[in-house]
């Protein structure tokens, strides 16, 4: 018993150790963001600001038209999260309820394109955007992105996972397949679909380089693009303002994870039952 106990206290003070190294920097980021610039180089390390300011706030609140930026990032990242969570669902669903000729070259040559870097299909895309006018279109950013052959991968393993009695059993009652993936697929995969949601809106969200070839007028700045510059023209040197950026930019993926934290924990705790 008592090997037991020491070997739990280590495991859970390795495991406090872990978890303060991953949080630390994001209380480093948010207590910097309230100190004056003669607190974060006289206290660097203290993660109480002594006084604590929001002039970093106000400051990057009246210079930057955050609320447009934030509607435009919203609006690009929404559009293509929902656009991938459909394809994901119809393409998967195709994958494994019908039969067709080649299904499995076709599923493989699918996963080949893991294996792609994004800077080789950067010119193909640039050029074919180009051609359709969609430059500082956010319809450029979106057009690209309806589709994720993760999420493919991701939905075909999960819709493998429910049993086949259920579908068969359906079949028997001529219920179509449409009927199938709505009243009875989508149900069970519901917790899967919420957490691959939220890999794609906060992927979309965080994305710098793409927009950045795409957008040219600062109106249709997507948040990323919007705060890079911002730090740009301060001269990079004001670290308060940087972490005030870096804090504002953090909230809204944050907020949106600690709403569905419920479905993305059962996504996890499925996938390990059925592992």
């Amino acid at each position: 018993m008592k090997i037991n106990k020491k070997s739990s206290v280590l495991w859970h003070f390795l495991l406090i150790v872990v978890i303060l190294i991953e949080v630390w920097p994001l209380l480093f980021m948010v207590s910097t963001s309230f100190k004056t610039m003669d607190q974060i180089f006289t206290a660097t390390l203290n993660p109480f600001p002594a006084p604590f300011v929001l002039d970093n706030y106000l400051h990057v609140l009246e210079t930057l038209p955050l609320l447009n930026y934030i509607s435009n990032t919203f609006i690009i990242a929404s559009v293509i999260t929902l656009a991938k969570i459909c394809t994901s669902l119809l393409a998967a669903f195709a994958f494994v309820y019908y039969d067709f000729r080649h299904k499995e070259k076709i599923f493989n040559a699918l996963l080949f394109t893991f294996f792609i870097p994004i800077t080789v299909v950067i010119m193909p895309n640039y050029l074919l955007i180009a051609k359709l006018g969609l430059l500082n279109n956010p319809l450029g950013v979106i057009l690209p992105q309806l589709m994720d052959g993760m999420g493919i991968f991701l939905m075909r393993q999960t819709m493998r996972g429910i049993p086949k009695p259920l579908i068969e059993a359906a079949k028997l009652e001529n219920a179509s397949a449409w009927l199938i993936l709505h009243r009875i697929m989508l149900p069970l995969i519901k917790p899967a679909i919420f957490a691959m949601g939220i890999i794609f809106f906060i992927d979309s969200w965080n994305q710098y380089f793409w927009p950045l070839l795409i957008l040219n007028d600062k109106a249709n700045y997507t948040l990323p693009i919007a705060l890079q510059m911002f730090i740009s023209a301060e001269g990079g040197s004001e670290w308060g303002i940087a972490m005030t950026v870096a804090t504002l930019t953090s909230l809204p993926p944050l907020f949106l994870y600690l709403l569905f934290q419920r479905f993305i924990m059962n996504s996890f705790i499925q996938s390990g039952v059925k592992g």
